[in-house]
């Protein structure tokens, strides 16, 4: 039977536990917080960009003069899908679901007869494809060192991504990865970018707004409003 003395050493160590755990759950809630806020911040630019490319992608066309990233190559044999996760696990399903997606798109394009390509962005997608896919691996972005992704991270994918469609080995390009909603909700997302296939978010639309070069000066290059649709 412990003593008394081992008792107290015992209370002591849970305590001690206790106010580690209490420091890491506070630090966790402080990253989570910061997180958040810069997902709902960025959110308005998302939503903003998305309508520009959806006007531009409708107005160009699929004509000889068009942009080959805008309008494609003409072809929609090899397909390389850019499959997006973390570099850690412990999330619940913000992976699987990725995943569950990407494979679900795969199967489809081989049962087409299609060739299909795969790009890894993060560990943890690059784990659960391996099996079954892994042949089909072009590329893998490895992230684990990168404290905040940032603009020239998402440079290096979009360069890897553009030299290869460049070159005729892609012919259509999709990515996949997680649309914030809340910190407890993410929606697994499947967005074409090669062609261009973007929908504009909501009836918010961007109309450029061409001045004069002698009124230019202090003046905003564009201008938004609220698109209204006719009935």
């Amino acid at each position: 039977m412990p003593s008394l003395k081992d008792l107290k050493n015992r209370i002591g160590s849970v305590k001690n536990t206790r106010k580690i755990t209490k420091a890491m759950q506070m630090v966790a809630a402080a990253k989570l917080r910061r997180a958040q806020e810069a997902a709902e911040a960025a959110r308005p630019f998302a939503e903003r960009m998305t309508a520009v490319m959806s006007a531009l992608a409708a107005g160009v066309g699929t004509g000889d003069g068009a942009p080959k990233l805008l309008a494609g190559n003409g072809r929609e044999q090899v397909h390389l899908l850019v499959v997006m996760t973390s570099e850690r696990g412990l999330c619940g399903g913000f992976n699987s679901s990725i995943v569950k997606l990407a494979r679900l798109r795969a199967n489809e394009l081989a049962a087409a007869g299609k060739t299909v390509k795969m790009l890894t962005v993060g560990k943890k997608g690059r784990e659960q494809l391996r099996r079954d896919w892994g042949n089909t691996f072009v590329g893998h972005v490895d992230l684990s060192e990168v404290k905040r992704v940032g603009y020239a991270n998402a440079q290096g994918v979009a360069r890897e991504v553009m030299a290869a469609f460049e070159a005729g080995e892609v012919d259509v390009v999709t990515i996949f990865y997680n649309r914030f909603q809340s910190v407890i909700s993410q929606i697994p997302t499947e967005q074409q970018v090669i062609p261009a296939r973007f929908e504009a978010a909501g009836a918010t639309a961007l109309f450029w707004k061409t001045v004069p070069a002698s009124r230019a000066r202090g003046c905003p290059r564009w201008t938004t409003r609220r698109a209204t649709q006719a009935t």
